[in-house]
């Protein structure tokens, strides 16, 4: 094909009509995300003034950042996912650490995990809820559920009447909750 023949797929920005994207797409729901990041620094007091310690390296660092900056932009599927990520990385990675004497499979379930971390005194009764809540909200969103499902996102709206978006938002603000609990228990918090 000559250039004159894509010309019509894809139209020219100049870099200032991007910058001009870019800024409008930054002020949109400006307010919210400020919201969203209060609520978020709010949620975080919890992990203590020198912060926490966050096994499972890179994959869990990038988890961690990625569910932040997605919940504060208000991506809200997009916050959920990583959330139960980094549980899945942070619980694993602290076992694999072996203080307890036992070995970790290459590939270890999440429910194993989260068990062992259980038997282990890792995780009270109140937080293994939560993430088991969490895994419940992740799943439906990773996996098909058909509209009779009463974890499908169209089946819940239909049944409380509730726009999509308040449901995600919720879901949202759960699944960062839980992750900041988790990395403020005692195995991970860092006390100065």
């Amino acid at each position: 094909m000559a250039d004159g023949d894509q010309a019509e797929l894809l139209s020219p920005l100049s870099d200032v009509r991007l910058l001009q994207l870019l800024l409008a797409d930054l002020h949109d729901d400006l307010a919210g995300k400020v919201a969203r990041f209060r609520q978020l620094n709010d949620l975080s007091a919890a992990l203590g003034l020198y912060g926490t310690m966050l096994p499972g390296g890179e994959t869990a660092l990038a988890v961690w950042t990625e569910a932040r900056t997605s919940f504060v932009h208000g991506n809200y599927v997009a916050t959920v996912m990583p959330c139960q990520s980094l549980a899945e990385q942070v619980l694993a990675a602290h076992l694999s650490l072996g203080w307890q004497g036992q070995e970790v499979r290459k590939r270890i379930s999440f429910a194993e995990t989260l068990e062992r971390c259980i038997e282990q005194d890792l995780v009270p009764d109140e937080n293994a809820k939560e993430l088991r809540r969490l895994a419940e909200f992740r799943n439906p969103l990773s996996h098909f559920r058909g509209v009779d499902d009463p974890s499908n996102l169209s089946r819940r709206v239909l049944d409380s009447t509730e726009r999509a978006e308040r449901h995600l938002f919720n879901d949202a603000s759960f699944a960062i909750g839980v992750a900041i609990r988790l990395l403020a228990l005692p195995a991970f918090r860092i006390d100065g």
